[in-house]
């Protein structure tokens, strides 16, 4: 064979080994599979790592290994933020493995990719209540954890958004001139998030759907309250007009 061709060939299959798409998977085992899949996961090529921990899943039978091999599929859909996908393979996991030493570690996670769905308070409030009833799982189930600390904290938060989403709904209730239900809204806020920086706004809307329903001595009642336990509150200058109107 000419020179010239076998040159020319060489750089051919130079350039198609250079082109190939990182997609292939290179590894025989399971194990070698799985190497890989870190590799890529350390690039940040998560679907090109998944790939690899999905193909090993394949080969194998093994609880270890597959356990694995899901875990790090979840871990890697979380750090490409990922969060609705990463919530159901951690999901899956709980299922699939339920004695498994990484469930807390799961559990954990689960509860933070809720956390991160959540969006306004004027969205679908889902991911709120999910990350609540992740979170209060994780401190009955694991109250000593060394990360419960962090999850109490993702709790407070969450469950002030819940308030926030009630306030929301009982101050479109109160605008619209429906004080009944502004009302019962707002007095069951006060019932289920009993501590709340908060409640200065569920207090003030709360006495002026009583007032304008001329309920007087409740709504002087709530925004006395109002005053009482939020003095440096932004609405406390509204409230005392209100109830200098009486």
């Amino acid at each position: 064979m000419a020179v010239r061709s076998i040159i020319v060939i060489a750089v051919s299959l130079y350039f198609l080994a250079g082109c190939a798409s990182t997609s292939t998977p290179r590894g025989t085992t399971p194990e070698a599979l799985l190497l890989e899949g870190d590799e890529y996961s350390g690039q940040k090529k998560y679907e090109d790592a998944i790939l690899r921990w999905k193909k090993a899943k394949e080969m194998v039978t093994a609880p270890d290994i597959v356990a694995l091999a899901d875990l790090k599929i979840a871990d890697a859909l979380f750090a490409d933020e990922k969060y609705i996908e990463a919530a159901a393979e951690y999901e899956n996991f709980r299922k699939l493995h339920p004695s498994h030493e990484s469930i807390p570690y799961v559990v954990y996670r689960l509860g933070y990719c809720y956390f991160n769905e959540i969006a306004g308070i004027d969205t679908e409030q889902t991911p709120v209540k999910n990350a609540v009833a992740m979170f209060e799982t994780f401190l009955r189930q694991y109250p000593s954890s060394a990360d419960a600390d962090k999850v109490r904290e993702k709790l407070a938060v969450s469950r002030d958004k819940q308030l926030q989403y009630e306030i929301y709904v009982g101050r479109f209730y109160f605008r619209t001139g429906k004080y009944p239900s502004a009302i019962k809204r707002l007095e069951e806020a006060l019932v289920s998030f009993p501590k709340s920086d908060f409640h200065d706004e569920t207090l003030f809307y709360l006495g002026q759907a009583y007032l304008a329903q001329g309920e007087k001595k409740k709504g002087g009642e709530t925004l006395t309250r109002l005053l009482h336990d939020y003095p440096s509150s932004k609405l406390a200058g509204k409230a005392k007009k209100l109830l200098r109107k009486g």
